[in-house]
């Protein structure tokens, strides 16, 4: 563990026991970091911790509660004395209502508990007296829109800004903030959605229209997180890295990307 390029640092993850989360905690282990996994799911979290090959700390929390953030942070320096890396990752879908009724709660984690996780890391830097590097998942819905999942396109919208204004501030104070926008990559995430389409069920399917034709993984994304999160990528800071098997970079009005191969009477609201 200790050749690894993150050896003796202190990661946290939250949205650990999930998916992308899971991956990348594996992934920081693996690196040589002690790694706290953080999740609404307790039981989960402490399933991934235990499986880890490293040093690691499971932490029952809700990311969207400022009194549960601040007891995750407590918690890794009580354990670890300090923390020095973060994957805000904890995010949910929202239902795929139509607009007008897309419920409030649908921003609470995706938004407020981003903001919290990015508060709390920069008053524990601030208390350390150092830097750091921080992580946010995104999506392919930061930079895109669409008429279904309103609050996950808007409130991952709100991922981007948020990471690109921390990155501003925490530049001259040593801290790097990017941000991961993975494309499709089948999870639990989405399985709430059951056979509707744009849920889990046609992921696959939809991934195979991509330039790569197919589904990303979670390794793939935890791979991309643990470079962001290391020295090597020492000068970037405010970006936002697209994994999506190219479907941002198609143009969709072109043969190629797919125009005229849908009817747009099957999506259009009635």
């Amino acid at each position: 563990m200790s050749e690894g390029r993150l050896a003796g640092r202190v990661a946290i993850v939250t949205g650990g026991a999930g998916g992308i989360g899971g991956a990348t905690a594996r992934r920081l282990s693996a690196e040589g970091a002690h790694v706290v996994v953080v999740d609404l799911d307790g039981e989960r979290a402490a399933e991934v911790a235990a499986s880890l090959p490293g040093d690691a700390l499971a932490v029952a929390a809700d990311v969207a509660l400022e009194e549960d953030v601040e007891r995750y942070s407590m918690a890794a320096v009580e354990r670890f004395g300090r923390i020095d890396l973060h994957h805000l990752n904890a995010g949910i879908p929202g239902t795929l209502a139509p607009m007008p009724d897309v419920p409030t709660a649908d921003f609470a984690v995706n938004v407020r508990g981003m903001f919290l996780g990015l508060r709390a890391a920069f008053r524990q830097f601030a208390a350390q007296g150092g830097g750091g590097a921080i992580v946010t998942t995104g999506s392919i819905a930061s930079l895109r829109g669409s008429a279904d999942l309103f609050a996950y396109h808007a409130s991952k919208h709100a991922v981007v800004g948020m990471t690109r204004s921390a990155a501003v501030y925490g530049g001259p104070l040593g801290v790097r903030v990017n941000a991961v926008a993975p494309g499709i990559v089948p999870t639990e995430l989405f399985a709430s959605a059951g056979g509707a389409a744009g849920g889990g069920s046609d992921m696959v399917a939809r991934a195979a229209t991509t330039p790569l034709r197919r589904a990303g993984t979670p390794e793939e994304v935890a791979a991309l997180v643990a470079f962001l999160l290391s020295d090597e990528a020492a000068y970037m800071t405010g970006e936002v890295v697209s994994i999506d098997g190219g479907a941002t970079a198609t143009n969709t009005l072109r043969p190629s990307g797919g125009a005229g191969a849908w009817d747009p009477e099957a999506v259009d609201p009635r």
